[in-house]
């Protein structure tokens, strides 16, 4: 009997913890970036997504970069508007930041990102948000109207093209033009597609898939790829 008083008093103490650790907080949210916001001085991180970076990059068709880290904020910023925002607390991450599922209204904010194209599934950590992603990326809204690195390997220094930014190893005037487009069909095939091919500019590339760019069309063909019918 006394080992399961001592059992029940522990999982108690569990649970209290637990809600300690991710607390729900409601309030006047401030945007921190396209998955971060604050209310009252919490630090909240939207759960089961991953937005572009502050400083991250996109590239549209032409060529040209635009901030889509900026951008994603912003349309956090004017989805919330000066409405109030309830968080659920999910977990505390390493941050001290509150991992949430965060609502205005009836508005599941974090899903809306995705389904925006504002962010992408952090499949890592949650697949709540993938059927959104997908829907996402088939209409090509927002960042899937472009080219982008996922945010986790912008944050390790992947940039748009394969192009690293100027590291620990070289030099951005050493940095490799990788512009080859490695892409897998609905069968799984994989085929790489050359910047004079007819369909280079809408083809997305999305590493969660496996897909990638490549240097060259050696290194495209070694890795199994082969190249797009013109």
């Amino acid at each position: 009997m006394l080992r399961i008083s001592a059992f029940l008093v522990s999982l108690c103490l569990l649970a209290s913890a637990e809600t300690l650790a991710a607390p729900e907080i409601s309030g006047r949210a401030s945007v921190v970036d396209g998955d971060t916001i604050e209310i009252h001085g919490h630090r909240i991180r939207l759960h089961g997504i991953d937005a572009p970076e502050s400083r991250q990059l996109c590239v549209d068709d032409s060529g040209q970069k635009w901030s889509c880290g900026q951008k994603a904020a912003f349309a956090l910023a004017d989805r919330i508007g000066q409405a109030p925002v309830q968080c659920e607390g999910v977990a505390m991450d390493r941050y001290d930041r509150v991992v949430s599922v965060c609502r205005k209204g009836d508005v599941d904010l974090n899903g809306w990102m995705v389904s925006q194209g504002w962010a992408v599934a952090y499949r890592q950590y949650s697949e709540a948000y993938v059927n959104h992603e997908e829907r996402a990326q088939e209409a090509e809204r927002n960042i899937w109207a472009s080219d982008f690195v996922m945010p986790w390997d912008w944050r390790r220094g992947d940039r748009v093209g394969g192009q690293e930014a100027a590291t620990r190893s070289e030099a951005p005037s050493q940095s490799r033009n990788c512009n080859i487009k490695g892409n897998i069909n609905r069968d799984g095939v994989k085929i790489y597609h050359m910047p004079s091919d007819d369909y280079y500019g809408r083809t997305r590339i999305s590493p969660s898939r496996g897909e990638r760019w490549f240097c060259s069309e050696e290194e495209a063909r070694d890795a199994g790829w082969r190249r797009a019918r013109r």
